[in-house]
This record gives structure tokens, C-alpha cells and sequence, in this order.
């Protein structure tokens, strides 16, 4: 396995945190523990199954299945495999190539005085490019109608902005990406809100006359990049993801579920022990090794914990060395309290064993593999804390006419 691959795929949450701040400055062989499921075949019309395996050669990333439809239509669609759970992003963006079969029936969003609409988004380890069209989108069973979508990379690379190109690696194709594309089921119903109704400044957003010329532009809610599950007519208020537990050393596939809704069916009622408000972006406040955080976020995203910690051994193989690699099985504790500084606090333990060894033992997922992201101050709490657990994402609600303020349950 290549541990550059696993590696690349790590920073989501990160770049979702920095986009504006960028965009501003801008202007394995080896042994088999077997499998590990906590999903049926008789998922309820409010469930998808999520699955992690080596289905595109990177550990730890959590796939579902998309449906997409042109708008209205039942029979102009498309189903679209090994599209990755993001819990720190936001709406859905595909890979031009995947979606072929029906991308020709999807309209490009145009602004008023008809410039095609496109949109760079920023990941910390590269960035996307492409249109912005709207379709129907069904998940499980569950349809949201008229969503827009980001296409990635149907676009020619000449037409990417500098403020965009300068931001990382171009990851417009499935191998660049690792996946056919990404489901953004974080807190937020947007993946700006209304700071880019109000200003082009740092916004991901560019109208392009006749395709070309991309400057940065400001977008309408009903034009942004939107989370499909707030579009579902009920069910729609946050996400449930349970993941079965993995040992130590790992499983070779792991089959789990995804729950639209919280306490709005009776497999979906709020049961967890902890429960932290969030900022819009899902961030809680934390402190780790005695310091206090600028954030910590819980991000099916990103397949390894990632945090700065000078005690821990790196790996000094080649190609490993942004992972951990301690000589023996240790763990890390971070403690997380409400965005807005109110009383609820907890701790979070975490398992972590030699990235070195988790890379060559042949699985796909596991529940203790750590790396550093270079930024002091950020902790990842990633894709490895999501096994043998539920995990519950409440949806910031204000944005859409509700009262429901944004949380993040276990």
C-alpha cells in the first residue's frame, strides 16, 4: 500500500477551516483481521449503508452510494459508486467522469446576466474545480429535488482562477481524489451561507463569461453548493453515522450506517452520553497536552487523527513520515466543550499504534492510526474515532427557518 495515497486524503476538515483565510491572502501485503459490520440488507427507507474497504486503495475512507437524476426525471439517472462521508464539508461534489451518463443532462447554473457559475473548493491537501449544476440527488431512500451539485473537473484547467490554483494540487479526477466524489453531511446546510450572498471577497464562488475569465463572485443560498439531507422533505435535521468496532490491529472492510434524521423515527432517537455545541462549520473548543486549541472537529473526512505532538514518535520510513510511528500501542486525550464556551466538556481517548505497521497489514480500516497536519493549534479528531460508535451531527437549522442550533453527540 502506498502510504502517500492513505496520506492524501487526511486533511478535509482542515482545508474547510482555512478556505476563506486562502482564498483572501490569495487576491498493503501482508495479514487479515477480517471484516467488521454493524449494517443489515433491510436498512430503513431513512438509511444508507456506508462502507469502508480497499475499494480505491486508500485506508479509512467511509463510501456510500449517490443517485442522480436529471431534475423531474425517474428514468435520467445515474447511480454513482464509492462517493466518500465527509462529516466537515458540505453539499455534494462528483467527479465529472463518474457521473457521464447524466451529466450532459444537467443545466450549468448561470448568474443573472447568464455567466456560467463555478466553484473552487479548498481542501489542505489540494483543491477542486468545476461547475455548479443542479440535480435530483437520492440517497438510501431518501430524494432531495433541484440540489446543486459541484462537478469536479469538467472544466478546462486553463480556466482556474490563480486565487484557486494557488491554493495546493489539482484533484479534478477519481485518482487524484481517491474517490468518485464527496458527501458533505456536516452541520451546515450551505457550503458558504450567506457570506458569499453578501460579498465576492473569499468567496469559492467565480462567474465565468462563456466559460472562461473566472473572477470571484457572490452566489444566492438557492445557488450554493447545498447538503442534500436539509432538501429531504423530513428526516432532514442531521445524520446519524454508527460504524461497528475494529481491533487494534485493523479489519480488512467495515460495513456501517448512515441514519437521516435525529429523533424523528425510532431508529434515529438522540441516545448519546455527550453532546457539545458546535460553530457553524462544526467546530467544538478543546485543549490538548495542556494548551488550548483554536479547534477540534469530529471528521469522517479524514481517514487518521491528526494533531501537533512533539512526544510522539514520527514514522521515518520514506513516504511516512506525516504519520505517527510510536514503539508501542499508546493513546492521546483531548478534551472538547461547546463552541460558545458554555459549561458541557468531555474527553475523548484515542488509540494510537505505529502508522508503519497499519499501512503493511493488508486492511482498510482502523481505529488507531495518527498523523501530524503541520498547524499547531488544530485537532482532527478523524475517520478512526468513528468505530464501535454512533455518532450524531445536529444541522444548524437558523439557516433554513428553523430553531435548531448546530451539535455533534456520541
Amino acid at each position: 500500500m502506498n502510504a502517500n495515497n492513505g496520506f492524501v486524503r487526511a486533511w478535509r476538515a482542515l482545508g474547510a477551516i482555512i478556505l476563506a483565510a486562502a482564498m483572501a491572502a490569495c487576491g498493503g501485503g501482508g495479514g487479515d483481521s477480517g471484516s467488521s459490520s454493524s449494517s443489515s440488507n433491510s436498512n430503513g427507507a431513512n438509511q444508507v449503508t456506508v462502507t469502508v474497504s480497499n475499494a480505491t486503495g486508500v485506508v479509512n475512507l467511509p463510501m456510500v452510494s449517490v443517485t442522480v437524476c436529471a431534475p423531474g426525471s425517474t428514468s435520467n439517472c445515474q447511480t454513482i459508486n464509492n462517493i466518500q462521508v465527509d462529516t466537515m464539508s458540505y453539499g455534494l461534489r462528483i467527479v465529472n467522469t463518474a457521473m457521464s451518463q447524466v451529466l450532459g443532462s444537467l443545466a450549468v447554473t448561470t448568474d443573472g446576466s447568464g455567466n456560467q457559475i463555478a466553484e473552487c473548493t479548498v481542501f489542505a491537501d489540494g483543491y477542486t474545480w468545476g461547475s455548479v449544476r443542479k440535480a435530483d440527488v437520492t440517497i438510501g431512500g431518501k430524494t432531495a429535488g433541484s440540489v446543486p451539485v459541484a462537478v469536479i473537473g469538467d472544466m478546462s484547467s486553463s480556466t482556474v482562477p490563480t486565487v484557486c490554483a494557488n491554493t495546493g494540487t489539482a484533484e479534478n479526477t477519481v485518482s487524484a481524489l481517491g474517490a468518485n466524489g464527496i458527501l458533505g453531511i456536516g452541520v451546515s446546510p450551505y457550503d458558504c451561507g450567506s457570506s458569499c450572498v453578501n460579498s465576492a471577497s473569499g468567496s469559492p464562488y467565480f462567474k465565468c463569461p462563456g466559460g472562461t475569465s473566472c473572477t470571484q463572485t457572490t452566489v444566492a443560498l438557492a445557488d450554493q453548493v447545498t447538503n442534500p439531507v436539509v432538501k429531504f422533505s423530513s428526516d432532514n435535521n442531521g445524520i446519524l453515522l454508527t460504524m461497528p468496532a475494529v481491533s487494534s490491529s485493523g479489519a480488512t472492510s467495515a460495513t456501517g450506517t448512515m441514519t437521516f434524521g435525529i429523533g424523528t423515527q425510532s431508529n434515529n432517537v438522540l441516545s448519546a452520553s455527550q453532546k457539545f455545541g458546535t460553530d457553524s462549520g462544526g467546530n467544538v473548543n478543546g485543549s490538548f497536552n495542556s494548551a488550548a486549541l483554536t479547534a477540534a472537529f469530529f471528521d469522517s473526512g479524514s481517514n487518521g487523527y491528526f494533531f501537533e505532538d512533539n512526544s510522539l514518535t514520527t514514522c521515518s520510513q520514506s513516504g511516512y513520515t506525516s504519520w505517527y510511528c510510536p514503539a508501542s500501542a499508546t493513546t492521546r486525550t483531548v478534551s472538547v466543550s461547546n463552541a460558545s464556551g458554555a459549561a458541557a466538556s468531555g474527553t475523548v481517548t484515542l488509540p494510537i499504534q505505529s502508522a508503519f505497521t497499519l499501512f503493511n497489514s493488508g486492511n482498510f480500516a482502523f481505529n488507531d492510526l495518527a498523523g501530524h497536519i503541520g498547524l499547531t493549534g488544530y485537532f482532527d479528531v478523524g475517520m478512526p474515532f468513528f468505530y464501535g460508535r454512533t455518532v450524531y451531527f445536529g444541522y444548524d437549522m437558523t439557516q433554513v427557518g428553523g430553531s435548531q442550533t448546530p451539535y455533534v453527540a456520541f
